[in-house]
């Protein structure tokens, strides 16, 4: 019976029929469909190649996200889309597309075990999270005002991710919580670390342990990203900052870099020309702007800074509203930007 990679290079020889049936809304362009994102939403910043080799470059069912850097072959996009949780969903569903047999039984073989925090134990979580729609990690994100998602699929939600208690945590304390989970990922969108926000099963914000975020994996220059990046981003410590600017400049690029240090150290991409950085109001996020904004000047970025009117965009958010968000950071952005991201 096909093995997943075989199953991959049958969808690809039919894969205008894939993503006639998966996602109806998009349409065929050249050789390319085009779509909003994995989940059918109407749009353009999805394109799934459909013409091509089985394999390699320029290979039919390659599928690219601008709006997020995801990308993959139509096995990925069958499991975003179909949101499976487990490999063996998605090999049934590609069978049954295809009107192929049941695979005859065989043993178990499990995976072989990785680092713990590696990458490779980033991209396995990665891969049995689910899309964030209808789940506890959007409603979380709605309970802070975070209500607009669109190009957010470098956001996923697992309904028990694993957490390793610490010595601040209380005697016998729970294991597993749901968890928003993010992926971070480098300037070429390849995944290198994950982040999980645990949250409290009954919704009502995070999860009551002593570390609620942790990330893992080589974060080291990269970040959770917003956008694929252009000449034009912003850059921020924390994934909750990052989405509450989303929510007044849905179009402009973001990338969260998860912590202050992180955020000093961040890679630029080639095509920058012009970096903001929304500043934390604490001595760590002032000096890690400052270093990052040196380092961008030193390579000829232009950098301008970011501040919330209350310290913080998700308070400014929740507070002020989006009309007084907006009006402070139009007098932030440079008049082109401002003209182009909030009209």
């Amino acid at each position: 019976m096909p093995d997943a990679s075989n199953l991959a290079r049958q969808l690809a020889r039919n894969a205008e029929s894939v993503c006639r049936h998966y996602l109806p809304q998009g349409r065929r362009q050249g050789r390319y469909w085009l779509i909003g994102d994995v989940e059918g939403t109407p749009g353009r910043s999805l394109f799934v190649r459909l013409t091509g080799p089985d394999a390699g470059k320029g290979a039919a069912g390659k599928w690219t996200d601008a709006a997020t850097g995801e990308h993959g072959d139509l096995l990925d996009l069958i499991a975003a889309n179909q949101r499976h949780t487990s490999l063996a969903d998605t090999l049934e569903e590609a069978r049954h597309f295809l009107s192929l047999p049941p695979p005859e039984p065989k043993s178990f073989e499990p995976l072989p075990p990785v680092p713990t925090g590696s990458p490779e134990a980033a991209r396995r979580l990665w891969a049995i999270s689910q899309p964030l729609h209808g789940t506890l990690a959007e409603a979380y994100l709605r309970h802070r005002s975070i209500t607009d998602l669109r190009g957010c699929g470098g956001l996923r939600f697992h309904p028990n991710c694993w957490y390793r208690p610490d010595a601040d945590d209380p005697p016998r304390t729970t294991k597993a919580f749901p968890a928003l989970i993010a992926a971070v990922r480098g300037n070429h969108g390849d995944l290198t670390g994950i982040h999980r926000t645990w949250l409290d099963p009954t919704g009502n914000g995070k999860a009551a342990i002593a570390t609620p975020r942790r990330a893992m994996g080589d974060l080291l220059g990269s970040g959770v990203r917003f956008g694929r990046p252009g000449p034009v981003m912003i850059a921020g410590e924390g994934i909750e900052t990052m989405l509450s600017l989303r929510q007044i400049l849905a179009n402009m690029p973001m990338i969260a870099a998860l912590s202050a240090a992180h955020l000093a150290a961040l890679q630029f991409p080639a095509n920058l020309r012009r970096l903001y950085i929304a500043r934390d109001d604490d001595p760590a996020g002032r000096n890690a702007a400052a270093t990052l904004a040196d380092r961008a000047q030193e390579t000829g970025i232009e950098t301008l800074m970011l501040d919330a009117k209350l310290g913080d965009f998700n308070d400014d958010l929740r507070q002020i509203g989006r009309e007084a968000m907006q009006a402070k950071a139009r007098v932030q952005l440079a008049p082109q930007d401002a003209e182009q991201f909030i009209g």
